[in-house]
């Protein structure tokens, strides 16, 4: 008799993809949102392993703040045209340009909570019933309170108490009209978990997750990538520096780290021994403590 030896990967690989599977047989219009980050490329890895030869089940979709590293957009775009699948963008300039959303002013301005109308626009404008994505439950703490199958109402708002139970991989897709579920496979995985894939399966990743001299400036105690997004002044001193980031969003909310992680197996080795969080180089999520859980309540991601 044949035996299988499954390591923690495989186990992990096999649950996201029975996920991935059962949202395709579950909705309608289901759709991947794609940051260009490395657990959204993650999640398109393992779509590649659930769907191929045939093409995927859903668009991928990108919520553009207009404000993203430019070495991210040309991933997208590259990685859009190698794998041959649709990608539709939601655009948060156009959102501003609409009158929908105000533009935030001032030295710490963002336009990253600014996404949230934009996605439920795009949700409504397509009619997605169910939307993937790559947050994992070790990321935050309003995060692990959430189920991989998670409820969101009519208007995109996620409250803690609606949530179901998911015994023995069981998970339960029935919705109103109007609702749509946002569905979590990597739910269950570590940072150190995706860097140990992304090794495994040898994937390409966006340039800025390695190690790489640019120009920085100090802001509320973390370095921050200088740009025009930043609402620079005189008192920014600007500092060239030796960085990668270890999460990837908008330019105005995402710090740097200081690095000389060259190589994945360094990258793996810094996580290790790191005791801050890779959300802690997120500024968005220090504006309270309950920042996260308070722009989920509203429908961000």
């Amino acid at each position: 008799m044949s035996t299988y030896n499954f390591d923690y990967l495989d186990e992990l690989e096999a649950e996201a993809i029975h996920i991935l599977r059962e949202v395709a047989g579950q909705f309608e219009k289901p759709a991947l949102l794609f940051s260009g980050g490395k657990d959204s490329i993650t999640l398109v890895r393992l779509a590649e392993k659930a769907f191929r030869p045939g093409k995927f089940p859903f668009p991928l979709v990108h919520i553009d703040t207009g404000h993203n590293f430019e070495e991210t957009i040309i991933y997208r775009d590259k990685m859009v045209e190698r794998i041959g699948e649709k990608l539709i963008i939601g655009s948060v300039q156009e959102s501003i340009d609409q009158g929908k959303v105000v533009e935030q002013t001032g030295k710490n301005a963002s336009r990253n909570a600014l996404q949230t109308v934009t996605l439920l626009d795009t949700i409504a404008k397509y009619g997605f019933d169910a939307c993937i994505g790559g947050a994992r439950r070790d990321e935050e703490k309003a995060r692990a309170k959430e189920r991989i199958f998670s409820v969101r109402d009519e208007f995109g708002q996620w409250d803690p108490k609606r949530q179901r139970p998911e015994l023995w991989n069981i998970y339960n897709g029935k919705i109103h009209k109007g609702e749509n579920i946002r569905v979590f496979p990597i739910s269950n995985w570590t940072e150190l978990d995706v860097w140990n894939y992304i090794r495994r399966e040898k994937i390409e990743l966006p340039s800025i997750y390695f190690s790489h001299e640019r120009d920085c400036i100090t802001r509320n105690g973390q370095l921050m990538a200088a740009s025009p997004f930043l609402n620079m002044d005189d008192e920014d001193v600007v500092e060239r520096k030796q960085v990668r980031f270890r999460t990837v969003g908008d330019m105005s909310c995402t710090a740097a780290v200081e690095s000389e992680a060259f190589l994945i197996d360094d990258i793996i080795a810094e996580i290790s021994a790191s005791k801050i969080s890779e959300r802690g180089a997120r500024m968005d999520d220090k504006v309270s403590e309950a920042a996260m859980e308070d722009r989920k309540k509203g429908g961000y991601f």
